[in-house]
């Protein structure tokens, strides 16, 4: 009886791991062809009719993306000295990304904490409100936020905030604010209240508090606020493309979607683009993975 039972447990994970197997080459099937089709040195506008493997095989497209002007993102037209390449268009890209960040997780912070800690009038009310925003489409926020960042003009220069970086970031952070929010209340709400109380009885101020008990103890809260912000700004470019008009402040996004055309698009070009643009989240991912599993498990706990 025993040797029925192990060799049916054998069995089981022959089959689970077949099942694995399975899924996992459904998953990766997707990102081969996109690698397929980066490397195929025809840069067709048919990708269905690739091959998996192209003849010819070559990096052309991603030494295009990374070291030619992009002709469809210039200033004049008939000057290719005008036009976008590749590290400026990078430059702004992390200029935006990283200071939606770093927006999202100190702004995030600041409010998690007053609505976790303080009772004041109206805070239930403001965290249903926060809900709610996440239930609006991304789309019913950009007619206020044109308006609002038309109206506001840079000092010196007059020039509209709607049309500069910071503008666009203002924009990516506050629809990255209320989830960053409503989680990073939720850890708050789990750390100990009594670390706080026997630090001011040891003198230490509410800020010091603060900085130095509760964020640190909420580090896998404050890593998935900080990878969603930086997400926010590294992929949108509806937003962008409604917003900017100078073309040297165009970002890696809309680069790529200037690729893909009314009637045909130069697929290795668009998909080595995308593969570059990967590149940035995922080292971003993996240099905060021990923090992002128990930041998004824990920071749901208590709403």
């Amino acid at each position: 009886m025993p040797e029925k039972l192990k060799w049916k447990d054998i069995f089981k994970q022959i089959l689970l791991q077949i099942f694995l197997l399975a899924v996992t080459a459904t998953v990766m099937f997707p990102i081969l062809w996109v690698f397929s089709i980066a490397l195929d040195p025809r840069n067709i506008d048919k990708p269905l009719e690739l091959e998996l493997i192209p003849p010819g095989a070559s990096f052309a497209a991603f030494h295009r993306v990374l070291f030619e002007p992009y002709k469809l993102l210039c200033k004049n037209p008939t000057d290719l000295s005008t036009c976008m390449t590749f590290p400026l268009l990078l430059k702004n890209s992390l200029y935006v990304s990283l200071g939606t960040a770093l927006f999202t997780v100190i702004l995030g912070a600041s409010a998690a904490y007053a609505f976790s800690r303080f009772k004041f009038i109206g805070r239930e009310a403001g965290m249903i409100g926060f809900v709610a925003m996440l239930m609006l489409p991304a789309t019913g926020t950009i007619a206020p936020l044109y308006v609002l960042l038309s109206q506001i003009k840079l000092p010196g220069t007059g020039e509209a905030l709607r049309t500069t970086l910071l503008g666009l970031m203002i924009a990516y952070t506050a629809g990255a604010l209320p989830f960053s929010i409503w989680n990073l209340k939720g850890y708050f709400d789990t750390v100990p209240k009594e670390l706080e109380e026997a630090a001011l009885i040891d003198g230490a101020t509410p800020t010091q508090t603060f900085l130095r008990i509760v964020l640190p103890l909420s580090l896998p809260a404050l890593a998935v606020t900080v990878l969603l912000g930086f997400m926010s700004g590294w992929t949108e470019f509806v937003l962008a493309w409604l917003l900017l008009e100078n073309p040297s402040r165009f970002t890696l996004p809309m680069a790529l979607r200037s690729m893909q055309g009314q009637f045909s698009t130069p697929w290795s070009d668009f998909f080595a683009l995308a593969i570059v643009m990967s590149i940035p989240p995922v080292l971003l991912f993996f240099a905060l993975q021990r923090y992002i599993v128990s930041g998004l498990t824990v920071g749901g706990v208590k709403g």
